[in-house]
Parts: structure tokens; C-alpha cells; sequence
């Protein structure tokens, strides 16, 4: 004689029975079902957020400005290789930064231009990048710097 799986089977009723016969909906399973539908519903809604406006992102980048000077040595020297056009280590340096985090000010498409930022150790381009707006390489009009790859930028003030 089977009984099948611990508290019934799934069904459309209002009531199952359990193995020892007896008709009833568990409290810890009722609980479940409803707080479960209750976080995963919550849990999906926070995930989707809506992306910053430009107001927005130019107050949180406000707040994050960051002196040439202070950044780590390869930022500096990658810095003066944006501005001298070249020549860069990466094949990608200076492809189009499309921006689609909303994390900087919008702009027409092929404002931003991104450069990664070597790290000491890895033999890939890593997380740090350089992302310059304007047309490059001497008319540059803002750049910023990431360590995060894209989560977080400061703006690099002269």
C-alpha cells in the first residue's frame, strides 16, 4: 500500500489526506505556500527596479569624484594613453560604451568610449575600465573610472 509523498499529493481540494488517513491541510504548508508566493513575488519586484534617471545619475556621480592623482598607477598611464590616441593594450580599447546601465548621463550613442585599466596579476582585461565621453582623444570633455566592472563609476576630476 503506497501512500505517496508526506503531506498528500498536490490537488485543487481544500483538504489532503496524509498517510496515517486523516483530512487535513497542514499549517507549516499552508505557511509555506503563502509566505513562499509572498517573497518570491517581492524577491522578483525589487530585482527588476527601474534604471536611474539622468538627474540621478548625475547626483550619485556627484558624490563619487575621484582625482586623477589618487587612482592606481596603470589608471594614471591608461589615462595618458586616451589622451594621446594610443597605442592601447587591449584590442578593444576605445569601442562604444553603450551606457546600458544608466549609470552615467545619457548620450547619443558613441559618446562614451571604453578603456580597460590593467591589473597587476591578471592576464585578462579585468574589472577596471576608464570610460571617456566626448570625441576622443584630445577633445575628451569627462572620463570615469570603474573597479567594478560597470556597477559603480567616479568621475575623474583634473
Amino acid at each position: 500500500m503506497s501512500f505517496g509523498p508526506p503531506f498528500g499529493t498536490i490537488a485543487h481540494s481544500n483538504f489532503r489526506v496524509n498517510p496515517v488517513g486523516q483530512a487535513s491541510r497542514s499549517l507549516l504548508e499552508r505557511s509555506l505556500r503563502k509566505w513562499g508566493l509572498a517573497f518570491a513575488t517581492a524577491a522578483v519586484a525589487a530585482s527588476w527596479g527601474t534604471a536611474p534617471t539622468d538627474a540621478e545619475a548625475r547626483s550619485q556621480l556627484a558624490a563619487g569624484t575621484v582625482s586623477l592623482t589618487a587612482l592606481p598607477a596603470e589608471a594614471q598611464a591608461t589615462e595618458r594613453l586616451i589622451r594621446a590616441g594610443g597605442p592601447f593594450p587591449f584590442a578593444k580599447d576605445g569601442s562604444v560604451f553603450g551606457n546600458r546601465e544608466r549609470q552615467l548621463p545619457s548620450q547619443t550613442r558613441g559618446f562614451y568610449r571604453e578603456y580597460a585599466v590593467p591589473t597587476p596579476g591578471q592576464r585578462h582585461r579585468g574589472a577596471r575600465r576608464i570610460v571617456c565621453g566626448g570625441p576622443p582623444p584630445r577633445h575628451l570633455e569627462v572620463c570615469y573610472y570603474t573597479e567594478d566592472h560597470y556597477a559603480s563609476f567616479r568621475r575623474i576630476a583634473e
